[in-house]
C-alpha cells in the first residue's frame, strides 16, 4: 500500500520505517523537507506531495497543528483513507477537552469532509513502537481502529497488523472518544506516574 505521513516527528518517524520494513511504499511529508534525517528507509517530502501520494494517509501531526494545516490538504486527501493517530492534548500533554462530548477525530472530520477518516494508532507511543521486533514479540500492542467506513477500517487493521501490531476494531468513529481516554490514561501511567513510554494496551479477548 501506498502510505503518506503528515509529519516525521517522533511517532511519525517510528512508525513510517515500520510500515516501510513491512513492503509498504512510505513518504513521509515534512513542513521543510531539507529537515529530514539522514539514511532514513523512506522518501521524504513535502506535506503536499505525501497527501497526494498516500492510498491512506496518517496524520502524525501534533492535534493542536491540525486546524492550521489540514484544510489546505483537503482537496488531495478528498476520498483517501485518512488516519487520525493525534491526541488531543496541549503542549504540556495535559488532556483537552470538548464542550460538546466529540472526540478530536470527530473535530478533524469536519475539516476533511470529503475523506474516509479512522482513528488508529493513538494509544501506542513512538517508544513502544521501536522497541524489540514486534513479530517476535510474545504480546504485540493491540493497536485499535474506529471507524464509520467497514472497508477503510479493514484496510488500516491490515495495515497495522503488516506491521507486527494485534489490530481490533472498535467501532464507529463516535468511538474515538474512548480511544481518546485510553491514550489520556497511558499518558498518565506513562508520564505523570513514571511508569515510562515503552508501553502499550495489550488486549485479550476469551479469558
Amino acid at each position: 500500500m501506498n502510505i503518506g505521513f503528515l509529519g516525521g516527528g517522533s511517532f511519525g518517524g517510528s512508525l513510517a520505517p515500520l510500515l516501510a520494513a513491512a513492503g509498504h511504499e512510505v513518504v513521509v511529508g515534512l513542513r521543510d523537507p531539507r529537515k529530514a534525517a539522514d539514511g532514513a528507509p523512506y522518501r521524504v517530502a513535502s506535506l503536499e506531495q505525501a497527501a497526494e501520494h498516500g492510498e491512506a494517509i496518517i496524520i502524525a501531526i501534533p492535534y493542536l497543528a491540525c486546524a492550521d494545516v489540514l484544510p489546505a490538504l483537503a482537496s488531495r486527501l478528498a476520498g483517501k483513507i485518512v488516519v487520525d493517530a493525534t491526541n488531543p492534548l496541549r503542549e504540556d500533554w495535559s488532556p483537552l477537552s470538548f464542550d460538546d462530548g466529540v472526540s478530536a477525530a470527530e473535530t478533524l472530520r469536519r475539516l476533511l469532509p470529503g475523506v474516509r477518516l479512522v482513528k488508529a494508532f493513538n494509544t501506542v507511543f513512538a517508544d513502544a513502537i521501536r522497541c524489540a521486533p514486534l513479530e517476535t514479540s510474545p504480546q504485540r500492542p493491540t493497536v485499535f481502529v474506529a471507524g464509520d467506513d467497514a472497508s477503510a477500517n479493514e484496510s488500516i487493521a491490515g495495515l497495522a497488523a503488516s506491521a507486527g501490531f494485534t489490530p481490533m476494531i472498535a467501532g464507529p468513529l463516535s468511538h474515538a472518544r474512548y480511544l481518546e481516554a485510553m491514550a489520556h490514561l497511558n499518558i498518565q501511567l506513562a508520564v505523570v506516574r513514571g511508569g515510562g513510554t515503552n508501553a502499550g494496551y495489550f488486549y485479550r479477548q476469551g479469558l
